[in-house]
């Protein structure tokens, strides 16, 4: 199982910027997908995830500025974000769980390698 994250990039506080993660090996028919974060010397926290049916959850840090989406056909799970600010700057990765909602990074079970973020003020 493979989890691939894409879209790292150095933007202007403002600006956007859309991470896609290609999933492989199996499928997650049932999956929530999201997305988490880790800025230098922070712990990793829940940005956003999606359920199979479509619903999405956001952290309040990011609520307003990002959609989290997934195309099934494709296996993709897409996070775009608008209005970056320098608090944004984060390695970002993205993470498939089976079963109920959480926000504990310790209770996801796969992983992505991880996608770098920066935001300039």
């Amino acid at each position: 199982v493979q989890l691939q994250a894409s879209g790292e990039g150095l933007v202007q506080a403002g600006g956007y910027l859309r991470l896609s993660c290609a999933a492989s090996g199996r499928t997650f028919v049932g999956y929530y997908m999201g997305w988490f974060r880790q800025g230098a010397g922070k712990e990793r926290e829940f940005v956003a995830c999606i359920t199979w049916r479509g619903s999405t959850i956001y952290a309040d840090s990011v609520k307003g500025r990002s959609a989290i989406s997934r195309d099934s056909a494709k296996n993709t799970v897409y996070l775009q974000m608008n209005s970056l600010k320098p608090e944004d700057t984060a390695v970002y990765y993205c993470s498939a769980r089976e079963g109920n909602y959480n926000t504990d990074y310790r209770r996801w079970d796969y992983w992505g390698q991880g996608t770098l973020v920066t935001v300039s003020s």
